[in-house]
């Protein structure tokens, strides 16, 4: 079964680069699709402006493009909450420093759910 997963980047994107912060705020998104434990395809795209829908817009974007999983290092609780409605699951990437460990870490396991506990604070639902 192929599992299409988003993991927030740095320019340029891809395997070797690493992780942005916030998912939200990121410049773009490297899609890596997996099947029996292994990568079969990359994809980079942009993210859309954050204000054309708030702090939901990249969680609408991300389910169009059939993402199943997202790596994050960063988020509020409305954006887990709509990836959570959405059926994508969220998981908790803070120590990979690149998109391909993070990748690595979640097709073995290591990766943690992402959870309330891990939401950022701040403004209005502390959007990321």
């Amino acid at each position: 079964m192929k599992t299409k997963i988003a993991i927030p980047s740095a320019s340029p994107g891809g395997l070797e680069a690493s992780l942005e912060a916030h998912f939200g705020h990121c410049d773009l998104y490297t899609l890596v699709e997996v099947e029996n434990d292994q990568i079969q395809n990359v994809e980079v795209v942009p993210n859309i402006p954050h204000e054309q829908g708030g702090c939901m817009a990249p969680v609408q974007y991300l389910a169009d493009k059939q993402v199943q999983k997202l790596v994050a290092g960063g988020m509020g609780m409305r954006p887990l909450m709509g990836f959570n409605q959405m059926g994508i699951e969220v998981y908790y990437g803070e120590q990979a420093p690149t998109v391909g460990s993070a990748v690595d870490a979640l097709i073995s396991g290591r990766l943690r759910q992402f959870t309330q506990n891990h939401t950022c604070g701040g403004g209005a639902g502390g959007c990321h």
